[in-house]
Order: C-alpha cells, then sequence, then structure tokens
C-alpha cells in the first residue's frame, strides 16, 4: 500500500508520523496498537521506506531498490519478528539482539518490527525491555498489536503508543475475501462482526460462519411461521452451534443483522448483509411496519445485554423467540 492509500485509510496516525519524521522527532520506539486489519503492519513498512528511499522525498516511492527489499522482508536493516508458535520466545529476542550487535559498527539506523507483540514470553517482554533501554546502535522499534494492555507497563512506559482506528467494514471485508477457503458470503459477515472467534484454519471458520448464517435464515423463518419448529431448531441446532457465550453473542449479532436488512429494505438500502437472499427480505419486509422491525432489533439488543449478565443461555434464547414472534 502507499503512503497516500495509507494516509486515506488512516489520515491521523499518518499525519502524526510525517510531522515526526519531517521534524527529525521520531521516538526511538513506537507501539503501534489496533484491530487485524487496520493496516499497522503497513504503516511500519512505509515508515522503514521512508528512511531508506533512494528518493529521498516526504514519501516512499515503494519502487526504488530498497522500498522493494523492505516490502518482501529481506532489507539487510530491517527485522522482522514473528510469534514461534503461541508466543514470542526469548530465544527469538535475543537472536535479533545478536544481529544488530553484529551490525553495530554501522552508524546506518536499523528498524525492528515485532508482529503481534502481546503474545511475547515474560522472559522475551523483559529481554526486550533491555533492549529498548541500552540499544547497541542507532535503531527504531515498532511494537504491533491488538491489545497494548498486555504489554509489560515498562515496555509501554518507553515507547509512543499510536492507535489506529478500526477498518472499515469494506476493507475488512476484502482482507476476509482474500483469505484462503473464505467466499464473498462468509467475508461479509465476518467483516461486519466486533469479535470473530478462533479456528483451527481460515476454512473452517468460513464453514462454521456459513452454517451459523444458515441457521439464522431457518430460524427467522421458523419464528414468524411456527414458533414450536423454531424452539426445536434452537434445542437441536442452534445451542449445539453457538456452543459457548462468546459463540452465542456472535449468533445474536448475525440475528442482528437479519433485522437490520428489514429495516435497509424498508429504506431502500443497499446495505444489506444478507445480500442473496434480498428477495425473501422484501417479502418479509412487507408483513412488518418499522416500529415492528424495531422492536426486534431492541428485543436481540436485550439479549446481549443479558448474556453478558450470565443469564442462562437457553432460557434466554427462548424468551427472545417469543419476544420475536410476538413482536415485542
Amino acid at each position: 500500500m502507499s503512503w497516500e492509500a495509507m494516509l486515506e485509510e488512516q489520515p491521523t496516525v499518518m499525519s502524526l508520523l510525517e510531522r515526526s519524521m519531517n521534524k527529525d522527532r521520531v521516538a526511538h520506539a513506537y507501539i503501534f496498537e489496533g484491530k487485524a486489519g487496520a493496516g499497522k503492519r503497513e504503516t511500519a513498512l512505509l515508515m522503514a521506506q521512508r528512511f531508506f528511499c533512494v528518493e529521498n522525498s516526504a514519501v516512499p516511492c515503494g519502487e526504488c531498490r530498497e522500498c522493494r527489499r523492505i516490502t518482501h522482508g529481506n532489507h539487510s536493516e530491517v527485522m522482522f519478528l514473528q510469534p514461534e508458535g503461541a508466543s514470542i520466545k526469548k530465544a527469538q529476542v535475543e537472536m535479533l539482539q545478536k544481529e544488530f550487535t553484529y551490525k553495530g559498527m554501522e552508524a546506518r539506523l536499523k528498524i525492528y518490527i515485532i508482529e503481534d507483540a502481546d503474545r511475547m514470553t515474560a522472559s522475551a517482554a523483559n529481554s526486550l525491555l533491555k533492549f529498548l533501554e541500552e540499544p547497541e546502535s542507532p535503531t527504531l522499534a515498532i511494537l504491533l498489536t491488538e491489545n497494548a494492555h498486555f504489554l509489560l507497563d515498562t515496555i509501554q512506559s518507553r515507547a509512543q503508543k499510536i492507535s489506529f482506528s478500526p477498518p472499515s467494514i469494506e476493507r475488512r471485508r476484502r482482507l476476509f475475501q482474500e483469505r484462503e477457503g473464505t467466499g464473498e458470503i462468509a467475508a461479509g459477515l465476518l467483516a461486519k462482526l466486533p469479535h470473530v472467534p478462533e479456528r483451527e484454519s481460515e476454512a473452517a471458520l468460513a464453514e462454521w460462519i456459513v452454517q451459523g448464517r444458515n441457521l439464522v435464515i431457518q430460524l427467522t423463518e421458523e419464528v414468524h411461521q411456527r414458533l414450536h419448529s423454531a424452539l426445536l431448531t434452537l434445542q437441536d441446532k442452534w445451542l449445539g452451534h453457538f456452543s459457548d457465550r462468546e459463540e452465542l453473542d456472535i449468533g445474536l449479532d448475525m440475528l442482528l443483522f437479519w433485522y437490520r436488512d428489514l429495516l435497509s429494505i424498508t429504506y431502500g438500502s443497499d446495505d444489506i448483509t444478507y445480500f442473496d437472499q434480498k428477495a425473501t427480505l422484501e417479502r418479509v419486509a412487507l408483513r412488518f411496519s418499522e416500529m415492528e422491525v424495531v422492536a426486534r432489533l431492541q428485543a436481540i439488543l436485550e439479549a446481549k445485554r443479558r448474556l453478558r449478565a450470565n443469564a442462562n443461555a437457553q432460557l434466554l434464547m427462548e424468551h427472545l423467540l417469543i419476544q420475536l414472534q410476538e413482536g415485542s
């Protein structure tokens, strides 16, 4: 991604960094915090390119040899650290320190970018802390994380934290769709969910989302025509698929999207999550007034609130289905 494109995505972040670099007031360490897809890694690469680009302009060209090497991860002065398995280990940080020691006699800036920095083990974090305090050569550290509060307080105090705005839904949709096994339908739903469950693979996550989506379509059809069938679907399928509180909260979000789509149809908007169900949504929308749809949306939001208050999941859902049928 170019500097200009990133400036459009994250204007506050990019303007701040640009001013710092233009005035030669760059911190020795940064924490880039933000949700997946916010552009943290892209910004770190652009920042590195800004220092080494042969064009020596206000923004990196992205095309010169130095810029391309950084993009492809094979620049000698820019190193990356990523979790090995579930965490970043002490040995990885020590190896990073050793590499920088070898190059320490050169005056040129060295940059290291740590991805998922919150996943460092305690010993790795303590090793990094010492490196932040006593670098062997001019260095710039960029720590990328979705959860800065999981970093040591002492690391946070020695770095400038920059918060990235959440990515747009359209950007998240594109990112999800680029993943292996994630089609347009799954990507559209995943992009709108505030939280995405962990699965063993991207394909497994996409399959789980599509199955949950199909349950929402089935449940909303049954609840307005044959409540008894909806209660059976709840018992036999819904509670098995959305098997814990986090997953059930996602299921309620997906249910919420369906009723929001009914409002979108009423208002003539094209912003529809269940886009392939438009004909069904148009037919259902004719049966309800705007206030009746809003009442159902409020019932789902209240169910989400009660779920967070540890209400019994089955009783909560049974009560919700009755409310959705009655519209109150």
